[in-house]
């Protein structure tokens, strides 16, 4: 039996993150992961698969709709899907590898196969028991589905199943109108696929600003996504070639009937906590399935913390990390903190949306009165020569003390450019401070100094 200062079940993004800082405060570690790589669902089923397909697609897009006006003169490229099957798995395997260089460096033990918590203090990975004085449960979240809607993977699939069809189909229906949904549902419209994106809610993107809602949806619809809102989804019947998608929509009381090559489920996740033995260990859970923990991380369970996509809070991978990063100070007697305030949140269309703090419609609701510095990317020099000059920056700050209350973009490299926010934030910056702060030109980066400067006199190019 071996023993360990801390043992962290979950090698995603919060576990091996936790896992590493707890080593490098010098903390005997051991992470547990079942799966045969490490890095959890964002970097072997999530964003980072994501993000290639959305790389290669947009870069396709490009090609066709852009080359010729700058003197790139040429058939567009054809599609290999194989090919870019491939592309996406070598940017997985980099990443994953690099994971696993650094649990060695940092002399972690990876403990293979999946952990469970017989006792406090002791984890259980297949027939071992190991000893720990300190357990965090990092095992994420999973795709949740609707009522009368089963997954296969093949014709009706969640998120993980629409990375890797074995074709590029012809139709698509998306069920969820959230980042998921339309970042996967933009990367098969690129690749030719007629996409139908139903959301039950009247808006896309749930929880994000109004404004950047409203743009958002037309932008996509633009670029040749269909979006129906008030779409409630009664169930989904599926053949071995394709699914009948039944919708209500909320105005009328007759059902819709729409059919498609594939079925994508996008309707959020669920925390993932079975057969870690919680409830026989006497872990509170919260009414949602979390696990239950004070402001330190600490269940009710002395010696046994958790973290990410398993606690409440936003399921965002860099969340899980900077949970990971103050769980591990706590237990090494330090002062672990998280700025739940400042957590931002992007969308990796084109279009990008990034956003940070607060909204207009949250400020409203709390009655707070709050000035917008707004600015379009139409008045931004870098973005018109790059065909990138839809959309804009805006600033949110109080109006008596000029404090940045929130920011959001929908443009160029929007995810970004956020961070200068963020830092902002985090300092309890005016937004006088980031207009009196130069910023190189030509870059895109300009739009969030002209949002902050119309949030005083009033921009310049504008």
């Amino acid at each position: 039996m071996a023993s360990y200062d801390v043992i962290v079940i979950g090698g995603g993004p919060g576990g091996y993150v936790c896992a590493i800082r707890c080593a490098q405060l010098g903390l005997k570690t051991a992470c547990v992961e079942g799966r045969e790589t490490l890095g959890g669902t964002c970097l072997n089923v999530g964003c980072i698969p994501s993000k290639a397909l959305l790389h290669a697609t947009h870069m396709l897009h490009e090609a066709e709709h852009n080359f010729a006006t700058m003197g790139l003169k040429g058939k567009s490229p054809s599609v290999d899907w194989k090919q870019m099957q491939a592309y996406k798995q070598d940017t997985i395997g980099q990443n994953t590898k690099g994971i696993e260089f650094l649990f060695k460096k940092n002399k972690i033990d990876w403990l293979k196969g999946w952990g469970s918590i017989p006792e406090a203090g002791k984890v259980k990975v297949g027939d071992e028991v190991h000893e720990a004085k300190n357990i965090v449960i990092a095992t994420g979240s999973e795709p949740s589905s609707l009522p009368g809607v089963e997954i296969d993977e093949k014709v009706v699939v969640s998120s993980t199943g629409a990375l890797e069809l074995g074709k590029i189909p012809k139709s698509m229906v998306v069920i969820g109108a959230g980042v998921i949904g339309l970042e996967l549902g933009s990367v098969y419209s690129r690749l030719g696929t007629e996409v139908t994106v139903l959301e039950y809610l009247d808006t896309v993107t749930p929880g994000m600003d109004g404004e950047v809602q409203k743009t958002f949806k037309r932008l996509l619809e633009r670029q040749g996504l269909k979006i129906t809102l008030g779409a409630a989804v009664q169930g989904v019947e599926a053949t071995k070639t394709k699914a009948k998608v039944t919708y209500k929509p909320k105005k009328k009381d007759t059902e819709e009937v729409i059919e498609a090559e594939v079925v994508l489920v996008a309707t959020g996740r669920r925390p993932y906590t079975a057969g870690l033995g919680l409830e026989a260990l006497g872990v509170e859970m919260t009414a949602r399935g979390q696990v239950q923990t004070d402001g330190h991380w600490a269940t009710n369970v002395k010696g046994v913390y958790a973290i990410g996509d398993a606690i409440e809070g936003p399921m965002l991978a860099h969340k899980a990390e900077d949970e990971g990063m103050a769980v591990a100070e706590q237990i090494a007697g330090k002062a672990g903190h998280v700025n739940y305030g400042v957590i931002p949140g992007v969308v990796y269309t084109h279009p990008e949306v990034a956003t940070v703090g607060q909204t207009e419609e949250q400020l409203k609701e709390a009655g707070r009165a709050y000035k917008v510095g707004k600015f379009s990317f139409m008045g931004n020099g870098r973005a018109k020569a790059n065909f990138a000059g839809d959309g804009f920056v805006k600033i949110l700050a109080d109006k008596e003390t000029d404090r940045i209350l929130g920011c959001h973009i929908i443009g160029p490299m929007a995810g970004d450019m956020i961070h200068e926010i963020c830092v902002a934030m985090e300092f309890g910056a005016s937004a006088q401070d980031v207009a009196l702060t130069c910023h190189a030109h030509p870059t895109y980066s300009e739009a969030v100094r002209e949002a902050a400067l119309a949030c005083g006199d009033g921009p310049i190019h504008s």
